[in-house]
């Protein structure tokens, strides 16, 4: 297994890992804030790098049934979300594939 190296963004507003610093997403691509995590506020976004998932698990959440995995930074192995796999409401289908990151894990990078 080779290296991991990080991916650095450029971009005006970077969001990183509170720990230590790693990028984890740009802020253009958040697609809503309007979203609750086990800390409090939390951001949907498109797009987030510098991360590892676990295992895919099914959990209740507030807007119903989703498979979702947790991840963390992969600098520091802090967990700074989730990202959805499945959502089996078909209004919730949207949510597939992108990743909730928790403002109170983040940090502003640049």
């Amino acid at each position: 297994m080779g290296l991991a190296y990080n991916v650095y963004l450029n971009a005006q507003r970077i969001y990183g890992c509170r720990n230590c610093k790693t990028h984890l997403a740009n802020h253009d691509d958040i697609i809503s804030r309007n979203f609750r995590g086990q800390h409090g506020k939390a951001f949907l976004f498109d797009a987030v790098v510098n991360i590892v998932a676990s295992e895919a698990g099914e959990r209740n959440m507030t807007t119903g049934r989703h498979i979702v995995r947790d991840i963390t930074c992969r600098q520091c192995r802090e967990t700074v979300g989730w990202k959805y796999d499945k959502a089996y409401e078909q209004s919730e289908k949207y949510k597939e594939g992108k990743y909730i990151l928790e403002a109170e894990l983040l940090a502003t990078v640049t």
